[in-house]
């Protein structure tokens, strides 16, 4: 079964970074663009970015443009978010999933997620 395990979030003061990993199993993540989503607590889940297969396009939510920058190694079957610039605002947890379309829906069962908080 496919499956995904999110990793690296952890608490970060406002202005900070984190590196976020996904490794997924069961899956030849090089046929799949790739997206990282966060739900904050209350809310619904959203897209945050999202990598094309081959890393040769990338799209981001207006929240994220600028200071987030996803990537993936394929042979490693491993997608990263590299948060800079972190804000409360970015406080949730993480996931990663293959995408629907620019959509938040995803093909696959979702991992348990990396919790990000953002607080001094």
């Amino acid at each position: 079964q496919v499956s995904f395990v999110e990793s690296g979030g952890g608490l970060v003061q406002p202005g900070g970074s984190l590196r976020l990993s996904c490794v997924a199993s069961d899956i030849t993540l090089k046929n799949y663009a790739m997206s990282w989503y966060r739900q904050a607590p209350g809310k619904e889940r959203e897209l945050v970015a999202t990598i094309s297969s081959l890393s040769k396009s990338s799209h981001y939510a207006d929240s994220a443009k600028g200071r987030f920058t996803i990537s993936r190694d394929n042979d490693k079957n491993t997608v990263y978010l590299q948060m800079s610039k972190l804000q409360p605002e970015d406080t949730g947890v993480y996931y990663c999933n293959a995408p629907v379309g620019s959509t938040t829906r995803a093909f696959y069962p979702w991992g348990q997620g990396t919790q990000v908080t953002v607080s001094t």
